[in-house]
């Protein structure tokens, strides 16, 4: 099996190109607003470097959201394309299950991308990135109640006023729960942002 990964939903962007249990490649870097110019430039590298061809690959990954809006529709969109062109089905994953396979001694897993004004997209994963909270748009203040005493790690690439450790994926232990994952016919794949955009949301409050 050989895969294409692509993450773009937040400022560190990943692609990576895993054969059977192995990474072959892996950038994951933080590229904030140098996103857009340097997405394909590394998937190029990616394929040079291990000596693959894009007709090699069985399978792409991508993770579809939540996060950035721009970055959400840049992974979404490659990952569409080069399906579509090589006759591929594509496999999402979400954003928060990727923060979520930083390896850790706690109990559960929680990833947190800042949503701004006292919300974050969070969800909480077990060691084996069983869900335990599905992903959701919520105020910290009520995830941190609904958390209460239990044992968790919180993971970000955001700060916070409280402990949170830098998120440090893994590629394999994603790829290795979804591999059998039957995937999807590229045209159905869509960015999950779990909220509309502000200006949508303007759109509707003056809809009222």
């Amino acid at each position: 099996m050989k895969s294409l990964f692509i993450n773009t939903s937040t400022d560190k962007m990943v692609v990576a190109i895993v054969v059977d249990d192995k990474v072959e490649y892996l950038c994951k870097e933080n590229r904030g607003r140098d996103l857009s110019v340097s997405l394909m430039p590394t998937i190029e590298e990616a394929f040079s470097k291990t000596n693959q061809k894009p007709n090699d690959i069985d399978t792409i990954f991508v993770a579809n959201g939540p996060g950035s809006f721009t970055g959400i529709r840049m992974g979404v969109t490659v990952a569409k394309t080069m399906a579509w062109g090589l006759h591929l089905k594509v496999v999402p994953l979400s954003s928060l299950e990727l923060m979520a396979s930083t390896n850790t001694e706690k109990e559960y897993v929680v990833p947190l991308i800042d949503a701004r004004r006292g919300y974050v997209f969070a969800g909480i994963y077990d060691h084996n990135l069983n869900v335990i909270k599905e992903d959701s748009y919520i105020s910290l203040e009520d995830l941190r109640n609904e958390i209460g005493e239990k044992e968790v790690l919180y993971v970000s690439e955001d700060q916070f006023a409280f402990e949170v450790a830098e998120s440090d994926y893994d590629i394999l232990k994603i790829i290795s729960k979804h591999k059998n994952d039957e995937g999807i016919n590229p045209h159905q794949l869509k960015p999950n942002y779990l909220k509309m955009t502000e200006a949508e949301e303007k759109h509707n409050e003056g809809g009222k």
